[in-house]
């Protein structure tokens, strides 16, 4: 097996470094409307009108206590109510308060200002090259993942 070169080893150094960068600047804007990424992560589950725990807590491999848990802190916080389901007296069904709603708003708007300022002063053909490039190892990421 040979050695991977330099631009190899600087492809995945700067992967790394966006991919840190990417995920401090959303901590950073859940922070800015008080709230954590876990919050934010629910918050937009129960915006769709089809929001489930259970499901939320299998598509992020974590346990539905946690979910209860962030579920909670949300309704003490008035983001989100509770009622119970219609079709199900055992089911609670989650929607979004005004107040969540708002905090939602916020994060689009701080959102859509940070593309505007990073995203948006690229060249289309350099997008088109990033989206191309990056698909591509994502791909390339769930084949050999699955492999393992």
């Amino acid at each position: 097996m040979s050695q991977p070169g330099p631009e190899t080893l600087d492809a995945i150094a700067a992967l790394q470094r966006v991919a840190e960068l990417f995920a401090e600047r959303r901590s950073q804007l859940a922070r800015q409307v008080g709230i954590t990424e876990t919050q934010w992560q629910v918050l937009e589950e129960v915006d769709d009108e089809t929001f489930m725990p259970s499901m939320f807590a299998r598509r992020r491999s974590c346990s539905p206590a946690a979910v209860s848990r962030t579920l909670r802190q949300l309704l003490d916080r008035e983001l989100v109510r509770a009622t119970i389901g219609e079709d199900d007296g055992r089911q609670r069904v989650y929607r979004l308060t005004a107040k969540g709603r708002r905090t939602l708003d916020q994060l689009a708007r701080r959102r859509q200002r940070a593309i505007e300022s990073i995203w948006q002063p690229m060249r289309r053909t350099e997008l088109k090259s990033f989206t191309r490039l990056t698909n591509d190892l994502a791909d390339r990421l769930e084949a050999y993942s699955e492999k393992q």
